[in-house]
């Protein structure tokens, strides 16, 4: 009966009013089927992700950062991603070194809360820990890695990988041993291309070509021993690098800190400096003479050079090693540049570069990185995605890398109940800064005495000031106004004019150590660095018992 005073309503209905019902209910249905549509497009238009890390890269190394190797030592393809997409000019390391970095990258929390706190006796990674490549995965990404891993447990979250497997999972140039999926493998050639001939030989042949993938690619290089591809070796022989303008520091009013290290130019073994080893060297002795000169009184040089002769004799083979090392990096990140121009995938792929922390390269007379000092904290941050950023735009906010895991994530549209510590940074990349963002970070190294004798400390980086507390078997700080002296040469700790300051910044620091878990007492945090977590490998090869030779003790490879 309704059915029925339906229809006869609708024929007494007016012939326009009726057609326009019809068109109506059309319309309704084709925006639904619309609807569905941009949702699957959506979908299918998920962007892929390739996170490229260097090993101990730093800005000063890289031409679209500016620094005096820029004209001598240029990167077009590092730069090319700066050029179309954004540089960083603030992206800080929680905790510089490699192991540590690492982890703090894969979960998005720091040192205190994935339980990573360094490389010496540091242990294996906690493989049951929440890391981003396993959302990534979870969530349909197809998932690779290649190259250098260095966290001991097995990689979770990928469907495929090959990382370094050999002196104590560092690495070496040359015929390196990867582990492919589960198996050691010794291949023959160069890491840096052959870690990126594994990288595209998965992009072309390997995924599923209609699926969006996270593919990490993680050079060794320019890590130690600074070894060039030998088309490199002999780049810059005829030319006489500049010095940076820290190189002569003295250290004054930092005696028991920068001024007590074991990573100056006085440091570097015969490796180091590529000498001609003796023939028929095998195990202990091979390693022993291999690594004379990283100890205290060893100094490597040729002979009837005095002493500043030598120093910068060693630096200039340092460098110009280091700097060879980075062009092949440079190379590569080319090759994969080109492959995704080629195939179509450049509009559709994030493209990031970034390192484990920063370096020194001679600034303040050093190599290596540990210290929260500008040149090992800051990290080079680069990240390329045409439809998200601008072009040519640089970013000068303070950003962590405990930040990177919940960013990618964003930037996917992945969503996860897992929580961390980090916090996406998705619309600095379109251009707008959230007005809570953080205004000052938080850093803790905790690793002591091995390797490079660099006295454990915590600290507060702002905008315009870094105040550190050394702490293991001292007790010094020191404070930096980052405006007045940029290159860290004054500690004005003691400074009247500054008082208040420290006050602020000693309150800000307390409140960052309870946000982010760190709050201990300083005998808890010296137990942490006199603890021995465990070794990163499970089976000795022919370099993981350096330390035999330089400390006399059974400990893990260099950091």
């Amino acid at each position: 009966m309704k059915k029925h005073n339906k229809i006869a309503k609708l024929r007494r209905m007016p012939i326009i009013l009726l057609l326009l019902l019809i068109i109506n209910s059309a319309c309704s249905q084709n925006k639904k089927k619309s609807n569905d549509t941009a949702t699957t497009n959506e979908k299918v238009l998920q962007p892929n992700i390739i996170y490229i890390m260097a090993d101990d890269l730093t800005t000063q190394a890289i031409s679209a950062y500016g620094g005096i190797y820029k004209d001598i030592a240029p990167t077009p393809n590092i730069d090319r991603i700066a050029n179309e997409g954004m540089l960083f000019q603030d992206v800080l390391c929680t905790n510089a070194i490699c192991g540590p970095s690492r982890a703090a990258i894969l979960t998005g929390d720091y040192s205190s809360k994935n339980g990573y706190y360094k490389n010496e006796s540091g242990g294996k990674f906690d493989e049951t820990k929440w890391t981003f490549p396993q959302e990534f995965q979870k969530n349909g990404y197809q998932t690779s890695l290649f190259g250098k891993w260095h966290l001991g447990s097995e990689p979770k979250g990928f469907n495929v990988y090959k990382y370094h497997n050999s002196a104590g999972q560092q690495g070496h140039y040359w015929d390196p041993v990867y582990n492919e999926n589960g198996v050691d493998v010794k291949e023959k050639g160069y890491s840096t291309n052959l870690s990126t001939d594994f990288a595209i030989n998965w992009l072309e042949k390997e995924r599923k070509q209609n699926d969006p993938f996270l593919m990490i690619l993680q050079y060794k290089a320019p890590h130690r021993p600074w070894q060039p591809d030998t088309k490199y070796e002999t780049l810059w022989d005829d030319i006489e690098m500049p010095y940076p303008a820290t190189f002569n520091d003295d250290y004054k009013g930092r005696e028991l800190t920068a001024g007590d290290t074991e990573m100056t130019m006085d440091y570097f073994s015969r490796r180091d400096m590529k000498l001609k080893e003796p023939e028929h060297l095998k195990g202990k002795e091979k390693l022993a003479w291999a690594f004379y000169g990283a100890k205290p009184g060893e100094l490597v040089q040729p002979e009837n050079m005095s002493y500043e002769e030598g120093r910068k004799w060693r630096y200039q083979t340092y460098i110009k090693d280091y700097l060879a090392c980075v062009k092949s990096v440079d190379d590569n990140i080319g090759r994969v540049l080109d492959y995704l121009d080629k195939n179509g995938l450049t509009d559709n792929t994030v493209i990031i570069l970034t390192s484990d922390q920063g370096f020194y390269l001679g600034d303040h007379g050093f190599f290596d990185k540990r210290f929260i000092y500008e040149e090992s904290l800051r990290m080079p941050f680069i990240v390329k995605y045409p439809k998200l950023i601008k072009a040519g735009t640089v970013n000068e906010d303070i950003i962590t890398n405990i930040d990177f895991a919940p960013t990618l994530l964003d930037i996917a549209n992945i969503s996860t109940t897992h929580q961390m510590q980090g916090e996406s940074f998705k619309s600095i990349l379109k251009g707008t800064t959230p007005k809570d963002w953080q205004e000052g970070m938080y850093y803790h190294y905790y690793e002591f005495p091995y390797w490079h004798h660099v006295q454990p400390h915590y600290g507060i980086r702002t905008k315009k000031y870094t105040l550190s507390h050394f702490y293991y078997n001292i007790d010094v700080w020191e404070l930096y106004d980052l405006e007045k002296d940029p290159n860290q040469m004054n500690n004005i700790i003691n400074d009247p004019q500054y008082t208040n300051v420290i006050t602020d910044l000693k309150l800000e620091l307390k409140n960052l150590m309870i946000k982010y878990e760190d709050n201990k007492s300083l005998s808890d945090f010296r137990m942490i660095t006199d603890s021995d977590f465990g070794s990163i490998v499970d089976h000795e090869d022919d370099e993981t018992s350096v330390q035999d030779i330089l400390t006399n003790r059974k400990t893990t490879n260099e950091n």
